[in-house]
Parts: structure tokens; sequence; C-alpha cells
């Protein structure tokens, strides 16, 4: 059973990320510290929050760098969700500029509506549609509906980053994928069957 460490830095939902990956059948482990990853054969990245609070309580808690070494270093696959997504940029703007981890080039910016009806944040069910092949939509149909929460989203640098979209205020980016390094902006822990069959897809590389 392959260990899932499930980074606790104070900005995420922890206990229904931890029981959709046991339901997936892994074993997930709450790491409240650094050293922790070195344990992990899959690392997540959760999230809700502001970018700049993001970035400087993984910082605080030395997990940027524990990040770089696991992920970048060792190749350990990395899932971030919803502000996870967001911290794998290059710098985001929400709670003023802040550098990010900067695993996937690019920016976070704030959702712009694109018609006056349009409501910030976009919450609730939303369609993923399939920009490239990805490992975590296997078995996912183009289109499927995910669950959202956010009022910010990722500018991919290059959009050869960016796994799917979703039609919403003109169109953004909501899932990344570079490498050992994947992020999503919905919230696969509360997508139902098709948010479990992407965490299984993700435990399973």
């Amino acid at each position: 059973m392959s260990t899932v460490a499930i980074i606790d830095y104070g900005m995420g939902n922890l206990d229904s990320v931890a029981r959709a990956v046991e339901e997936c059948g892994a074993h997930p482990m709450v790491a409240e510290r650094a050293s922790a990853l070195a344990e992990a054969d899959r690392i997540i990245l959760p999230g809700v929050g502001a970018f700049g609070d993001g970035m400087r309580e993984l910082a605080a808690r030395s997990f940027d760098q524990a990040l770089r070494d696991e992920v970048l270093g060792n190749g350990i696959p990395l899932l971030g969700i919803c502000l996870g997504m967001q911290l794998l940029a290059d710098t985001g703007f929400e709670g003023g500029e802040t550098p990010g981890l900067g695993f996937i080039a690019g920016e976070v910016v704030r959702l712009e509506p694109d018609t006056p009806g349009t409501r910030i944040p976009h919450v609730g069910w939303n369609e993923v549609e399939a920009s490239r092949p990805c490992a975590l939509f296997e078995g996912v149909a183009s289109g499927t509906d995910f669950y959202f929460v956010h009022s910010y989203h990722f500018r991919c640098a290059d959009s050869a980053d960016a796994a799917a979209c979703t039609p919403y205020c003109g169109g953004f980016v909501s899932c990344v994928h570079r490498g050992p390094v994947f992020g999503v902006q919905f919230h696969p822990e509360k997508s139902q069957k098709p948010g479990l069959r992407l965490l299984s897809n993700f435990l399973a590389l």
C-alpha cells in the first residue's frame, strides 16, 4: 500500500482529502513536518485561502524546500489541489504579489467576469475539458463535471502545461501537468466518483 503525504500547512481541509485517499486504497499520512515528505510515495498539496498566505505558511514550515527536494530532485509525484495547484506557479497576486514554488511556469490572477451575470468566486460544479492526454483523466470523459471554489486562476506561460480547461469567465486552466507535477483547480475529494477516479489515477502513477 502506497503512503500519501498530505501536507498540513494550516491552509486546507485535510480530513476530506485523507478520507478520499483511504477510499482509493492508499495510506494517508498527514505531514506536519517537512521531513515527513521523505517517507512518502506520493505527495498531495491541498489548500484553501490566499496565495500569499499559503506561500508564507509553506516557507515557515520548510515545506517549500522539502517539496523541491522530493518532487524535483527525487521525482516523487505531486498533486496540488485548488490553492495547492496555484502555489505551483511562479507568481501569485492574491494577498499581494508573491513568488510561488515555480514548479510550472505561470502566474495566478483573479478571474474576470465575461458577462454581467457571471459570479466571482466561482462556486459549484462545472465541466473539465481535456486540452491534451493526461494520466489523471484515464477513464474520465472530457467534459465531466467537478466541484470548484475559487476566485483566482492559473495562467500558464506555456500552453503545453495546461492539461484541461473549464468554460467559465471566458475559459480558464483547470489542470496543469509537467513531469511529476500535477495540479487541479477543482476539489477531487468533493467530486464524487469522477474525483475518486482521478485520485486513483494519481495513486497509480
